[in-house]
């Protein structure tokens, strides 16, 4: 299970079914649970603690010191949960504060080159595409997808189900089951990901009914949102009002496209 050529630190702690490859590295204070299976010069370190099911592919470095001038490289934590997959050189890293951690969920899927910052949170059954990156404290809550070369700002949130075309950058908050495009811009609904994710029919019309009266209702952002949470309260539409009224950097704005893609 575990290549001759692999280093690993007597103080790590492996699972009996761990797999490891050849000139991996994994240092003292990583835990990895069952079925986790390691590649070839992948590197893990820190105060690490992974769960079961895990891949990394070669080259990942996984749980490094934060890149931020006021660290003081510490040996601060990365806390991973289950069946998450990282691609090659994929990069995670650990947060900047003993009291605080970089926490990924379970059933993720980082694609090459993509990069996690310190601080930063990820739900469940998100995807980042070939070299997306998140900046330090960024948040990408369940099932968002995060398209190649995309850009994510620190202490940037990206909503459920919300989606980044490629290449675009966002530096304000990402409203859930919307679409971004170019910079802190949004052009509607992620039709697809909703379907994809069982919203019924009823469920997306409520929705856009919703994001018409927030996003193209000609009125700005903050009367538009007391005026829905009157009309809108639970549900799908609860969500995206609740991440709303919590936004502390702004919102992306929509750019007023007739109607959201992937809906006929």
């Amino acid at each position: 299970m575990i290549h001759p050529k692999a280093i690993i630190q007597p103080k790590a702690k492996l699972d009996s079914t761990v797999q490891v490859g050849p000139f991996a590295v994994i240092d003292a204070g990583v835990e990895l649970g069952a079925n986790c299976v390691v590649g070839p010069h992948a590197y893990l370190t820190g105060e690490t603690k992974i769960g079961s099911g895990n891949k990394f592919h070669a080259g990942c470095v996984i749980g490094d010191a934060p890149q931020d001038l006021k660290s003081k490289d510490e040996p601060t934590r990365l806390r991973i949960g289950d069946d998450n997959v990282f691609r090659e050189h994929v990069t995670i890293h650990r947060s900047t504060r003993l009291d605080a951690e970089t926490t990924i969920g379970s059933h993720n899927f980082f694609m090459a080159n993509s990069h996690v910052a310190h601080n930063c949170a990820i739900g469940d059954h998100v995807i980042l595409a070939n070299g997306a990156l998140l900046g330090g404290h960024a948040a990408v809550q369940d099932r968002a997808f995060i398209s190649g070369n995309c850009l994510v700002h620190q202490f940037t949130r990206v909503g459920m189900l919300a989606m980044m075309q490629g290449g675009s950058a966002i530096s304000r908050d990402l409203p859930p089951f919307c679409v971004s495009l170019r910079e802190n811009e949004i052009c509607g609904l992620n039709i697809v990901g909703l379907r994809r994710a069982n919203f019924s029919p009823e469920q997306r019309l409520e929705l856009r009914k919703l994001y018409r009266l927030l996003f193209r209702g000609g009125t700005n952002l903050r009367e538009a949102l007391a005026g829905a949470q009157k009309q809108f309260n639970h549900g799908a539409a609860k969500i995206l009002l609740d991440f709303l009224a919590e936004a502390k950097r702004g919102v992306c704005a929509d750019v007023g496209h007739a109607s959201e893609p992937g809906d006929e």
